[in-house]
């Protein structure tokens, strides 16, 4: 509220530069009377009622759209099914008032200027009869829109409604100016401070990257002097003279393979010899013309040598 009054002495201040006397005494006016969002939405509720009464259609209709525009048009899209219905209820209450009051020409003149917009919606389908219905506060159809209740109901719940509108109307432009010049200087603030915070981040990292490349620089270079004595390191163990046997016992006699193969070599030539022996023997005996196995015979004291004889050739032999 103190933004408000502060607005109002400065509007104040400029009717009085710009010497507009009757708009300065119209706003004190209504200084004034306006107490509360009540008292607005009462002196409102006057205005609706005024005009049904004198069946002014014209400043019905002025009213209503200056509120459609101003205020129902920044409400949720879920009032939209409220605000028309408390429109068209207000227009029938309009028609009900030309009625009981004998104006037919009121009545033919709202039909012949809405009629192309309310023809569209389906509750208005009997209200085209009612110009034309006798007895119109006996008739099933319109006779609940006659009593003073549906009435006083109707005032009633468009009195809550604005009043409810109006409280949870946000405030104006130019009221909040005050209000928006500092929150614009706190978000001002606000990025000043963002902005050496973010400059401070930004040397704290420069500076931890510049200590780790020293670091890893030193590290590389303590690495390689370590890896360089790690190598020499593993030359010197892996020399032949650093190099133990295993235990093994040696053989007791070395052998030498060619001298295996020469030996074998003269025991076949040995073989051989003597068998070629063995086979000039025979042919001897046989160029002779005496016959082994007579000579046997023959001479069978000389069995025992010829026996001990041909027995040495099969030896030979075999």
């Amino acid at each position: 509220m103190a933004q408000v009054a502060y607005i109002d002495s400065m509007l104040r201040e400029y009717l009085v530069f710009r010497g507009y006397s009757n708009t300065l005494k119209a706003l004190d006016v209504e200084q004034r009377n306006e107490k509360d969002q009540h008292f607005r939405a009462e002196r409102l509720i006057e205005h609706f009622n005024a005009a049904v009464q004198s069946s002014d259609l014209k400043a019905l209709r002025a009213l209503w759209l200056h509120l459609e525009n101003n205020l129902f048009s920044k409400l949720d899209h879920t009032y939209a099914t409220a605000v028309k219905k408390l429109e068209n209820s207000l227009l029938k209450y309009y028609l009900v008032s030309a009625y009981s009051n004998n104006k037919p020409d009121k009545i033919s003149e709202f039909f012949n200027k809405l009629a192309s917009e309310l023809q569209q919606q389906s509750e208005w389908k009997d209200w085209f009869f009612f110009s034309f219905c006798k007895n119109a506060e006996e008739s099933p159809i319109f006779a609940l829109y006659f009593t003073k209740q549906w009435q006083d109901t109707l005032l009633l719940s468009l009195r809550n409604f604005l009043t409810t509108v109006y409280q949870c109307l946000p405030q104006p432009t130019f009221v909040r100016a005050e209000q928006e010049a500092a929150y614009m200087q706190r978000l001002q603030d606000d990025n000043t401070r963002l902005r050496a915070r973010l400059l401070q981040l930004q040397q704290e990292q420069q500076q931890q990257q510049q200590q780790l490349a020293s670091a890893s620089s030193s590290q590389n270079l303590s690495g390689g002097e370590g890896s360089t004595r790690r190598r020499n390191t593993c030359r010197h163990q892996q020399s032949l003279s650093d190099i133990l046997p295993f235990d093994i016992s040696p053989p007791g006699h070395i052998v030498d393979d060619f001298c295996i193969i020469a030996s074998e070599a003269n025991i076949v030539g040995q073989a051989s010899e003597g068998q070629a022996r063995g086979l000039k023997l025979l042919i001897r005996n046989i160029g002779s013309g005496s016959s082994p196995v007579l000579s046997r015979k023959d001479n069978g004291g000389d069995k025992s040598s010829s026996k001990h004889r041909s027995g040495s050739v099969g030896r030979s032999w075999i």
